[in-house]
């Protein structure tokens, strides 16, 4: 009877470890992947955003963000393909970028009215409107910086030590707009001209200059190779189309990607051979048992089945426990970074159900080889065991 419950003892406490490991690798799983799941989601926005367009900075800004005259936009006009042409001006929320960020950071955008005629990726206001022509000192906020800035319709926040008023609060994407402050052209040049060094702000004026044209094709040209007629037609630029995106930063987040998520299998595959062992040790402990349940008439696929479904099962309170634990972390990490405007984590239904399912398979794989050991067991030999 001791030698029974000590069994039995030892049968549940492998168990639970096997379960623990199990839900640790859910966990990575979970955190990576809702990781990988935010950065997939600001690539494809960038995607979209970049799809039917052309950006045009100065030559040497992917070192230094350099500004290009706004003269350049008469040059850009005469391209053939080119339709219409709206300036940006940009600066960084945070001056200072002590902070770690995660996709781009937090910017401000000195915004021209008038390319939504042309612009097929739609920023939508849930509360307040859009910036006019004729505002100034007005600003629309995007979604995550709302707790950030303390913002709220009709208060004023301080950008560069001058007051703004919000005017509007863009719709969540989940993208690079939700950290965006958008701010009539005229302030964001002013702002843009500020943060420059002292060299460029005593050889131009704030109204001479911009961050970057948005370029946008006549209906049916190639924005790709619209790029490379502007950037060989005016000199001083560089362009990015829609594939110079993708080049850039598709393939680099997807290598990314890859090593999130094979972080997270390495520590799964931990699990799966505690299951292995586990699940072996239990069926070599009860071997009597399964000779008795032979002898009954019990078949072998029952067998299978049995030890098959146990397994599944340890797989599946691992996976439930790890998604537990890997969602909280997520809402913990996620709750303390929207106070920066940041957050990291992207927790999706397809992600959850993903993590789950695929636990309750590796516990049924796993289970595989002591299902087959535990129906070759002998019934003779199992009931000759003490």
């Amino acid at each position: 009877m001791v030698e029974i419950l000590k069994n039995m003892w030892r049968r549940k406490t492998r168990t639970m470890l096997t379960v623990f490991g199990i839900a640790v690798g859910i966990l990575a799983l979970v955190v990576m992947g809702a990781m990988a799941e935010k950065l997939n989601l600001l690539v494809d926005g960038g995607t979209t955003y970049y799809k039917d367009k052309v950006t045009v900075s100065a030559k040497g800004s992917s070192f230094m963000a350099l500004p290009i005259p706004i003269t350049k936009k008469l040059e850009i006009e005469k391209v053939p393909g080119v339709q219409a042409v709206f300036g940006e001006a940009y600066a960084m929320l945070d001056k200072d970028l002590s902070a770690v960020n995660f996709g781009p950071p937090a910017s401000i955008i000195g915004y021209q009215p008038g390319s939504e005629k042309y612009e097929s990726f739609k920023l939508n206001i849930s509360r307040g409107r859009k910036l006019i022509e004729s505002d100034s000192k007005k600003v629309v906020l995007g979604s995550d910086l709302v707790k950030k800035l303390n913002a709220d319709i009709g208060k004023n926040i301080k950008l560069r030590d001058t007051e703004f008023e919000v005017v509007g609060i863009y719709e969540k994407t989940f993208s690079t707009p939700d950290t965006t402050v958008m701010i009539p052209f005229a302030d964001g040049q002013m702002i843009m001209y500020n943060d420059q060094p002292e060299i460029i702000r005593t050889n131009t004026k704030p109204s001479e200059i911009v961050y970057d044209f948005i370029v946008y094709p006549t209906k049916g040209t190639d924005p790709d190779k619209l790029a490379a007629k502007i950037q060989s037609e005016v000199s001083g630029v560089t362009t990015m189309g829609p594939k110079a995106f993708n080049d850039q930063i598709t393939t680099s987040v997807g290598m990314f990607t890859s090593m999130i998520y094979g972080i997270a299998l390495i520590s799964l595959l931990v699990g799966t051979l505690s299951i292995i062992n586990t699940m072996t040790m239990s069926i070599s402990e009860r071997t009597k048992e399964i000779g008795i349940k032979k002898a009954l008439g019990a078949k072998n696929s029952d067998i299978m089945i049995e030890y098959l479904t146990e397994a599944g099962i340890i797989g599946f309170f691992g996976g439930l426990i790890g998604l537990g634990f890997g969602s909280l972390f997520v809402f913990l990490i996620n709750s303390y970074m929207e106070k920066t405007g940041d957050k990291i984590f992207l927790l999706t239904p397809k992600l959850m159900i993903g993590a789950m399912v695929f636990s309750i398979a590796v516990g049924v794989i796993a289970g595989i080889y002591p299902a087959l050991y535990a129906v070759k067991i002998s019934i003779v030999k199992s009931l000759r065991e003490e």
